[in-house]
C-alpha cells in the first residue's frame, strides 16, 4: 500500500464464463470443472450491475458496512460506501482498523440508451479517468489482528467493536475517521496528529480467558454488545451513561467450545443466538440468570463445527453454515425439533460466511473457503421442464449466483441502504458488487 490515502479501485475479472474460441462460443463453468489448456476464465461481465475490486495492503479478517446519512434504498450512480475494517498483519504491533470510504462506484457498463462517442480515443480515456473508483481510508492504530469487528449508531456516534487475538475486545468512536475521509485537508491533519497523539478506545474489557470471534450489537437496545470466546465464554455488556460499558462478569453457561458466531434477535429485545464448534446451536434469553439463560438447544447442528448463523429479519428463521460445507434453515417455531427445515449443499469447503436479505425474507449470500460467493432464492423451485444444460441439474435450484475471483474469503455484508450491493472480504481483497439476479 502506497502512502498516499486515495486510491484507485481496480475493476475485478472474476466470475463464470469460459473464453473458448470453439464453434459453440463461450460457455458456462460450474466450479470444480476442470479446465483445458487452452481455456480459461473470464469475467461475464453481463452478469452484473457493478463490479469492482480493492485493496487495503494487509488482507482484513472482518469488516462491517457502516451505516451513512446518503439515504436509503439508493439506485443511483455513481455510488458510494463506507466501511469499517480490521487487518491481519505479519505482526501484531502493525495492525490497524481502517475507516474506508469507497466512492465514484460506476456500473459495469453504459447506461441503456448512452451512446458510444465519435470524438476519439482522448475522450474516451478522460471518460474513464473520470468514472475511475476511489478509496479513501484513515487509520486506528491497534494491537493484535482483528478477529472480528461490527459497528453500530449510538447517542449520536458511530462505534465500533473489535475483537483482538491478544485477547481483549475495543469500543472505538470512529466518528472522527469517517468524517475525515470526506475531506482530503482535515484527513492530512488527522494522519499528522495520530503520529503523536495515537486514537484510544473508548473502553476496553480484558475479562475472556481467551481471544474470539463471536460478537454482535443487539439491534433492539442501543449499546447493548455480546461477545463470545475461543473457551466457551459469552458476556452481554450494557452502556453507562458515562460512556463505559458494565460487562457481566458472569459468563452464559451452555456451550461446551469455541463461540464462533452470535446475532442477536433483529425483533426481539433480550434474545440472542449462537453457534459453536461443539456442533450446536443455541438460543438464549439475557434476563435470566447466566446460567438459566439458554432456552432452546439443536445439538448436532451440523457433523462439525458450525461456524456462522443469520437471523432472518423478516422471517422466524435462522440460517447457518459449517465447516461440513452445509447449509441449513432453522425455523424458530420448530427449533425444539432439532431438525432444519431446508439443507443446501452446494460449498465444497467451511461456510465461513452467511447473512440474509435485510428485505428479501427468502433470499441469503453464503460464502466459502471454497473461493466461492453463492446467492440463494429459497422460494426457488426447480421446473425440470425448462433445463436444458444436463449440468446444470446437479445445482440446487435455489442457486442464483456464484461470485468468483477471491481466495479464502472471509465474510460478506448485503449493504443495507442500497439494495442488492454485496461487499466481501478476502485474503486477496475486498469485492463490492451488484449482480444481475437480486
Amino acid at each position: 500500500m502506497s502512502n498516499e490515502n486515495e486510491e484507485p479501485m481496480e475493476e475485478s475479472s472474476s466470475e463464470s464464463e469460459e473464453d473458448g474460441e470453439n464453434d459453440d462460443g463461450p460457455k458456462t463453468y460450474l466450479p470444480g470443472q476442470p479446465l483445458k489448456e487452452d481455456e480459461q476464465l473470464v469475467c461475464d461481465q453481463s452478469a452484473y450491475v457493478m463490479l469492482h475490486q480493492a485493496q487495503t495492503g494487509a488482507p482484513c479478517l472482518s469488516f462491517d458496512i457502516v451505516p451513512d446519512n446518503l439515504g436509503n434504498d439508493r439506485q443511483q450512480f455513481p455510488m458510494t460506501s463506507y466501511l469499517v475494517a480490521g487487518t491481519q498483519a505479519s505482526s501484531a504491533h502493525l495492525n490497524n482498523l481502517l475507516v474506508v470510504k469507497m466512492s465514484n462506484l460506476h456500473p459495469t457498463s453504459k447506461a441503456e440508451g448512452e451512446e458510444e462517442s465519435d470524438d476519439g480515443e482522448d475522450e474516451d480515456e478522460e471518460e474513464d479517468e473520470e468514472k475511475k473508483p476511489q478509496m479513501t481510508f484513515s487509520f486506528i492504530k491497534h494491537q493484535g489482528c482483528v478477529n472480528r469487528i461490527r459497528a453500530t449508531t449510538f447517542r449520536n456516534s458511530v462505534l465500533a467493536a473489535s475483537w483482538s487475538e491478544l485477547g481483549r475486545v475495543d469500543v472505538w468512536n470512529i466518528t472522527q475517521q469517517l468524517q475525515v475521509v470526506d475531506d482530503p485537508i482535515l484527513l492530512e491533519r488527522y494522519n499528522l496528529d495520530t503520529v503523536t497523539n495515537p486514537v484510544k478506545p473508548l473502553y476496553s474489557f480484558s475479562g475472556h480467558q481467551q481471544e474470539g470471534f463471536g460478537m454482535d450489537w443487539c439491534q433492539t437496545e442501543p449499546g447493548v454488545l455480546a461477545t463470545g470466546d475461543c473457551r466457551r465464554d459469552i458476556h452481554i455488556w450494557k452502556p453507562h451513561e458515562a460512556g463505559t460499558w458494565d460487562v457481566d462478569q458472569r459468563p452464559l453457561v451452555g456451550h461446551t467450545s469455541s463461540v464462533e458466531d452470535i446475532q442477536w434477535s433483529p425483533n426481539e429485545r433480550n434474545v440472542l443466538a449462537t453457534c459453536s464448534v461443539d456442533k450446536s446451536i443455541r438460543i438464549w434469553d439475557t434476563r435470566a440468570a447466566p446460567h438459566k439463560a439458554c432456552m432452546l438447544t439443536a445439538d448436532n447442528a451440523h457433523d462439525s463445527d458450525v461456524n456462522v448463523i443469520s437471523w432472518n429479519s423478516k422471517e422466524p428463521f435462522i440460517a447457518s453454515g459449517g465447516d461440513d460445507g452445509f447449509l441449513h434453515i432453522w425455523d424458530l417455531r420448530q427449533f425444539a425439533s432439532k431438525t432444519p427445515v431446508g439443507t443446501f449443499k452446494h460449498h465444497t469447503a467451511p461456510v465461513t460466511s452467511v447473512e440474509w436479505h435485510r428485505t428479501e425474507p427468502s433470499v441469503l449470500a453464503s460464502a466459502g473457503e471454497d473461493h466461492q460467493v453463492a446467492l440463494w432464492d429459497l422460494a426457488v423451485e426447480r421446473d425440470d421442464d425448462e433445463i436444458i444444460d444436463e449440468e446444470l441439474k446437479n445445482l440446487p435450484p435455489q442457486l442464483l449466483f456464484i461470485h468468483q475471483g477471491q481466495n479464502d474469503i472471509k465474510e460478506l455484508h448485503w449493504h443495507k441502504q442500497i439494495p442488492g450491493v454485496i461487499v466481501t472480504t478476502a485474503h486477496t481483497g475486498f469485492n463490492i458488487f451488484k449482480t444481475i439476479s437480486v
